[in-house]
């Protein structure tokens, strides 16, 4: 454990974590995301480092990244409200199918974790990426009638994806939100207000699940590390504001394209990571 570390690898540890932060908190304003992707695997490291329980390594990176993402996505809400750009419309009737999906998602996640969920993830993510790369952001874009029903599919199955992989789901809800035919920066905006509504869904689960399984690691509530979420926080927060202001600076097109490069990315890591399974 920590206790076990010297001066030189406690340092490694938290600058790692400082870095991660700041990366973390500035995509999560600018994308609408909540930094899982980027977490998940820094902390999954950190933890396999210090000597964490093998088998309880990735939910307590799941069940942490989950936590920090709470704050993080609030502040970045905050900041996108300020510029008119959260649909709250939206956010509720698609949010409460997202937060019912994240919930089996995260049971699926502490009972079963396959290389096929990875894969079907990075296909999807990799879909959504040529999407925003090929298409033209309209000028005064209208949001279209949805049926309920592809509300509750759509929004199950964003939440159902989000939980086993530690993310806030802006990956799935931006494109989403998009094809309803709302304008990058409102799915941008609506996307960070969901991921709050998400994270808390997962973090309660993972603490509770940690409890349940009496996984009892060192300084942590369940799967929730406290003093990761500590260092964490502050960065991200911070990040997160500036993320957000600077979404609404950036030309639509040029932002979807980001945001599409970005997608691509992430769905090639993922490919790499099921390759490995």
């Amino acid at each position: 454990m920590i206790e076990n570390l010297d001066q030189n690898q406690i340092i490694l540890i938290v600058t790692l974590m400082t870095a991660s932060a700041v990366i973390v908190g500035f995509m999560a304003g600018l994308f609408g995301i909540g930094g899982g992707l980027i977490m998940v695997p820094v902390l999954f490291y950190i933890y396999s480092f210090i000597g964490i329980e093998q088998k309880f390594i990735m939910h307590l990176a799941l069940g942490t990244s989950f936590s920090i993402i709470i704050p993080t996505s609030i502040i970045s809400t905050i900041t996108h409200m300020k510029f008119k750009a959260v649909d709250f419309g939206i956010v509720k009737t698609f949010g409460v199918f997202v937060v019912a999906g994240i919930v089996f998602g995260t049971i699926f996640a502490v009972s079963l974790k396959t290389s096929s969920l990875v894969l079907l993830f990075s296909i999807m993510t990799a879909i959504f990426a040529i999407y925003f790369l090929i298409e033209k952001e309209k000028i005064n874009p209208v949001p279209k009638q949805i049926n309920l029903i592809y509300k509750v599919i759509s929004g199950f199955l964003s939440g159902f994806f989000s939980g086993p992989m530690g993310i806030g789901g802006g990956v799935f809800n931006v494109p989403i939100f998009k094809i309803f035919g709302y304008s990058i920066k409102v799915a941008i905006g609506s996307s960070a207000a969901i991921g709050v509504l998400n994270a808390t869904a997962g973090a309660i689960g993972f603490a509770i699940a940690g409890s349940y399984l009496s996984a009892n690691i060192p300084l942590s509530l369940g799967f929730v590390n406290i003093p990761t979420f500590l260092i964490f926080v502050p960065i991200t927060t911070f990040m997160a504001k500036i993320g957000a202001k600077t979404v609404h600076k950036v030309n639509k097109n040029l932002l979807g394209k980001l945001f599409g490069i970005y997608l691509f990315f992430i769905s090639c890591r993922l490919f790499l990571e099921y390759l490995k399974f």
